[in-house]
């Protein structure tokens, strides 16, 4: 029988005294690191790698009072989200697990919940505040004991590009090859889940996929993998970090190129590569810095851009928006990039940090567990998705901050 609206928990989590507390252990050693979950499906952008991996996902159930700033949001805006993740729920079967086994929620717990969700109408923030409020609980989200992960910002960038290359567009944009595999890690065990190795097959073993200067240098040419090209080798790098994006061609039509997979090469997030090397302050560093140093040194910024060896293939899309990997389309301010080895797609998650650029205001809201990353690793750590524009991609640049969370999972009914 399908239960709905409910999550199970373990007899030895419960205590009769005390709030129910969730611990959720780190495989001992990460074996492949910056690889994406989802990664030939998903949005998936790539981030920089925290120096540490910690160990255990804390969650400890709160009210709904407690949380910093909740009566000020707007929670109409991601139920829009909610509802996109509810249908890609709806179609899983009941049973299935979608959480960590220490999160033990599953689809049937969630059934109920989006039903309800259906049942708001459209900017009723009144009934969006109580549909949250009725429906969840919410659970402060620790790294063990420190509350505190890091919060960083993507966009979906603009492009200018062609269909056929000549003297200004000569970057081109590669689709999936057909020899890349990609293997999904978890069905060897449960302590890889959410991580994908991706390579190539030689002799009968898998070995690694040509780096991005290897690709760069044509090792791929010939093979009629160009999609389109466009007319600068930096947005085209910025678009791999990305992961997503708007290309406008010479008639002025759009098209949009969506993430299809990555060579598996290690991630190099060469903005720190210029602080290693003193060219820039941790404070200065960003996506608009990088990018104008890179600019005004061409050749040392094309070594500096190899450097980050992973490349990202394409695959030309239509839609409202960049598909995430839960598989819908991405709500601007609304979708969050998660660690899924930690948190299930769908989830609802109240964050509270502050706004990019070092003004200190707040930046409280709720937003749906849509999108993964390869580089976003740990219990506390998430992504914010700004959308597209210029207004998105200077806030999605600047993004670095420091925050807490709180997972929102299903009442017992």
């Amino acid at each position: 029988m399908t239960r709905t609206g409910r999550l199970q928990r373990p007899a030895a989590l419960i205590n009769r005294k005390r709030p129910a507390k969730l611990i959720v252990p780190l495989a001992a050693a990460l074996l492949f690191s910056g690889l994406s979950a989802c990664a030939q499906w998903g949005f998936a952008p790539d981030r920089e790698v925290p120096e540490k991996f910690d160990s255990f996902l804390r969650l400890d159930p709160i009210n709904i009072s407690e949380l910093p700033g909740w009566v000020g949001d707007r929670q109409s805006e991601a139920l829009v989200a909610f509802l996109r993740s509810c249908d890609k729920l709806e179609k899983l079967p009941p049973e299935r697990v979608l959480g960590p086994k220490m999160v033990p929620t599953k689809v049937a717990d969630w059934l109920g919940v989006c039903a309800a969700a259906r049942l708001v109408h459209p900017g009723n923030e009144e009934e969006a505040q109580y549909f949250f409020e009725s429906r969840f609980t919410p659970y402060r989200a620790t790294n063990n004991n420190l509350r505190k992960g890091l919060f960083t910002g993507y966009y979906e960038p603009e492009l200018h590009g062609s269909w056929q290359p000549d003297q200004r567009f000569r970057y081109p944009l590669y689709g999936r090859p057909k020899d890349l595999i990609s293997i999904n890690l978890e069905k060897f065990g449960d302590e890889y889940k959410g991580r994908t190795i991706s390579g190539r097959l030689h002799k009968g073993a898998l070995v690694p996929y040509p780096t991005r200067a290897e690709i760069e240098a044509g090792v791929l040419k010939g093979r009629g993998l160009e999609l389109l090209w466009v007319d600068s080798a930096i947005d085209a790098f910025f678009l791999h970090v990305q992961g997503s994006g708007r290309i406008v061609m010479p008639d002025g039509s759009v098209v949009r190129a969506g993430f299809a997979g990555r060579n598996g090469q290690r991630y190099t997030p060469i903005g720190r590569e210029l602080v290693a090397r003193g060219i820039l302050s941790d404070k200065k560093v960003s996506m608009q810095s990088i990018a104008q140093w890179i600019a005004a040194y061409p050749v040392a910024g094309q070594e500096l851009m190899e450097r980050n060896k992973s490349y990202i293939f394409f695959r030309l899309q239509d839609g409202d928006g960049p598909i995430g990997a839960q598989g819908v389309a991405l709500t601007a301010g609304r979708s969050l990039a998660v660690d899924r080895k930690y948190i299930p797609f769908g989830v609802p998650i109240w964050l509270d940090t502050t706004e990019p650029g070092g003004s200190r205001k707040p930046f409280r809201r709720l937003l749906i567990a849509q999108d993964t990353g390869s580089a976003i690793k740990g219990p506390v750590r998430g992504d914010v998705f700004f959308g597209f524009g210029k207004a998105a991609g200077d806030n999605a640049g600047r993004m670095k901050e420091k925050g807490t969370y709180f997972l929102f999972l299903p009442k017992q009914q």
